[in-house]
C-alpha cells in the first residue's frame, strides 16, 4: 500500500463506494412482542454479539457491523436475516467491484485494535469516518487476503467452540463427581432418584452414604496460620519493596484455576524472614479479595520462597484429608460455595470475603482415594482445555502477524496471486 493513497473512510463513502449507518432501537419488550428466530446483534463484543431473537429483521445481506458501545469490535455478517440495534454501526459495500467484505472486515479489525474506544469516545459512524484511514487495494489482492484471514478465523472459531464444549462438559462432570462420586467399579454412581439407598441427606443436599460434609475450618493444615491475608499497614511499606528478591504475590498472579508466575513486586531476604507467617506453600489455595473477588488458583509446586499479600486469602489444607484441587474448583464454580460467598455481598457487589465466611464454607468430603480418582478425571479434561487454549493462542498470534504483514503491505500478495493462477 502506498502511504500517499491513504484516505479516511469518509473519502470512499463520498465516492458512493461504501455506506455507513446505525441500527434501530430494539428493546426486550420488542423481542417479547414479536417473537421469532432472527438474531438481533447489539453492543456486546462477546461471541457473535447477539442480543436476542426477533420475529422481524432489518437485513438479509452481507454486511460488516460493529459495537458502538462495546469498544468498536467489527463483525463480519454473512448473508442471513438479522437486525442490529441502535448501539451498532454497519458498513455496506455499494461497489463490490472495488471492495471485498472479508478484506474490509480484517482491515477494520486491525484499525480498531490500535484505538482505545471508551465511554468518552465511542465508535460512532461519525467518529470512524475520520478516524479510520486506509489505502485502496486491488480487488484480487483483497480477495486473496480475505480468504487467507478467513481460513484462520474459521480455525479460531472452531477451536473456540471446542473449548466452550469442553468447559461445559467439565462443569457437568464436576457437579456429577461432587454429588454422586465414583463407585468401587470406577463408575459414576447412579443418581439419587435411581438409587436412593446409596445416598443420605446433608446440608448440601443428597450425597453418597460414605461421604461427610465438613466446614473448611475443619480441613485446614496443622500450620500457623493455615489461613492468612496480609501483611497490613506498617508491616510492609511501599518503599520497602525492591526490584529483585522474594516475590510478593497479588491478585495479578491469581487467575481462575491458573497461577500466573509474572512477578513485579519483591521484598528483601530480611523482610521475607520478618513476614514468614505470610509465606505460601505448594498447593495452597489463593483467593482474590480485591478486583474480581473470589477468583481461585493453587500455588504451584515449584513456587520457591514467596509471600502472599493483603489482597488475597491464602489457605493451607490438610492434604491427607482433602484435595486442594477439588477445593479450588469448588471455590470457582460450585453453586453451594458461590451461594455461601454471596452472603458477603453489599448492594449486589461482593466487596470482600470475610474470614468467618471462608471458615464456615461447607464442602462434601468423599474418602481420600475417591477424591484422587475424581481429581484425575477433572485434571484430564482440564489438560485438554489447556491444549486447545494453546492452539487458540497460536491461531490468534498467526492471524495478528498475517494481518500486520498483509494489511500494511509488508508482504505483497502478488506472489500468492501468481501461484494461484492457472
Amino acid at each position: 500500500m502506498s502511504e500517499n493513497s491513504v484516505r479516511p473512510l469518509e473519502y470512499y463513502e463520498n465516492l458512493d463506494e461504501i455506506e455507513l449507518g446505525r441500527g434501530n432501537v430494539i428493546s426486550t419488550l420488542d423481542l417479547a412482542t414479536y417473537p421469532g428466530d432472527y438474531p438481533v446483534y447489539s453492543s456486546s463484543a462477546v461471541g457473535t454479539g447477539e442480543f436476542g431473537r426477533y420475529g422481524r429483521f432489518m437485513f438479509d445481506e452481507e454486511l460488516i457491523t460493529w459495537s458502538i458501545d462495546g469498544g468498536g469490535r467489527p463483525f463480519y455478517r454473512p448473508k442471513h436475516r438479522y437486525s442490529v440495534t441502535n448501539v451498532c454501526g454497519y458498513l455496506r459495500v455499494k461497489r463490490p467491484d472495488l471492495w471485498n467484505y472479508r478484506f474490509l472486515h480484517a482491515l477494520l479489525e486491525k484499525l480498531q485494535s490500535g484505538i482505545q474506544f471508551d465511554y468518552q469516545m465511542k465508535a460512532h459512524p461519525s467518529v470512524i469516518r475520520e478516524l479510520y484511514r486506509f489505502a485502496r487495494v486491488p480487488l484480487k489482492a483483497q480477495e486473496t487476503i480475505g480468504l487467507i484471514l478467513d481460513t484462520l478465523d474459521t480455525a479460531i472459531q472452531t477451536t473456540e467452540a471446542i473449548i466452550a464444549k469442553l468447559k461445559a462438559v467439565k462443569q457437568g462432570l464436576l457437579h456429577d463427581l461432587l454429588t454422586r462420586g465414583i463407585d468401587a467399579n470406577g463408575e459414576l454412581r447412579p443418581p439419587q432418584a435411581e438409587a436412593p439407598h446409596l445416598y443420605k441427606a446433608s446440608p448440601l443436599g443428597w450425597i453418597p452414604k460414605e461421604w461427610e460434609v465438613k466446614q473448611l475450618a475443619d480441613l485446614l493444615a496443622a500450620v500457623e496460620p493455615a489461613m492468612r491475608s496480609g501483611p497490613f499497614g506498617s508491616a510492609l511499606l511501599k518503599q520497602e519493596l525492591v526490584e529483585a528478591g522474594y516475590p510478593l504475590l497479588g491478585i495479578d498472579n491469581v487467575h481462575t484455576e491458573h497461577f500466573v508466575a509474572d512477578y513485579v513486586r519483591f521484598v528483601t531476604p530480611v523482610k521475607f524472614v520478618q513476614l514468614m507467617r505470610y509465606a505460601v506453600r505448594p498447593h495452597d489455595l489463593m483467593i482474590t479479595i480485591m478486583g474480581t473477588v473470589g477468583r481461585c488458583c493453587l500455588v504451584p509446586e515449584d513456587i520457591g520462597q514467596a509471600l502472599s499479600s493483603k489482597h488475597t486469602w491464602t489457605i493451607s489444607l490438610d492434604q491427607e484429608a482433602y484435595s486442594p484441587y477439588l477445593a479450588m474448583l469448588q471455590v470457582n464454580y460450585s453453586p453451594w460455595v458461590l451461594a455461601h460467598f454471596a452472603k458477603d455481598q453489599q448492594g449486589g457487589t461482593m466487596a470482600a470475603i470475610r474470614s468467618e465466611t471462608l471458615r464456615s464454607t461447607r464442602l462434601p468430603v468423599p474418602p481420600r482415594k475417591e477424591q484422587l480418582l475424581m481429581e484425575e478425571r477433572l485434571r484430564e479434561i482440564s489438560k485438554r482445555i489447556d491444549l486447545e487454549g494453546a492452539l487458540l493462542a497460536k491461531c490468534h498470534a498467526e492471524k495478528s502477524g498475517l494481518m500486520d504483514d498483509l494489511l500494511t503491505g509488508r508482504v505483497r500478495v502478488t506472489p500468492l496471486l501468481e501461484a494461484a493462477a492457472p
